[in-house]
């Protein structure tokens, strides 16, 4: 994107600063937070949820009660996939995350904002992380079957 086009781009709202805009600021800002939550409560679920299939499945098969499984490796990849499914449900909702913060916090919106970004940071990085190691490492565990 050339300079002329992210100029074009800053510009494309007239930003007036009142109390109503700075308000609905930090209303949208509050609203990219839940957002942010609730894919990180979906990719937990998605996680939990395979990880969980997997070892119950696993675990009922090698069972002496059970007989032979007509797929022993259903479980396995569906747990699989949902492992899957969450940690991408977690990364990509982390860079949508970060590109709106960003977004927000550009020239054109940044005397709306009225607050600086210093000191303004919430700990979903640093949970949206830990998500995404516990993901991939239940990924590993159960794609080794390690459990």
């Amino acid at each position: 994107m050339s300079d002329e086009q992210a100029s074009d781009h800053s510009r494309r709202f007239d930003v007036h600063v009142t109390a109503e805009s700075h308000f609905a600021w930090l209303r949208t800002r509050l609203a990219v937070e839940r957002t942010m939550m609730a894919y990180m409560r979906t990719a937990v679920s998605l996680i939990g949820f395979g990880f969980g299939l997997f070892q119950f499945f696993y675990k009922f098969q090698s069972s002496p009660d059970v007989g032979s499984v007509q797929f022993p490796n259903a479980a396995w990849l569906l747990g699989l996939a949902l492992i899957f499914g969450g940690v991408m449900a977690a990364v990509f909702s982390v860079l949508e995350y970060r590109w709106t913060v960003h977004y927000l916090w550009s020239d054109g919106f940044a005397a709306v904002a009225g607050m600086t970004r210093k000191g303004k940071n919430t700990p979903l990085y640093a949970v949206s992380f830990v998500i995404i190691l516990v993901g991939v490492f239940a990924f590993f565990a159960v794609l080794l079957r390690l459990v």
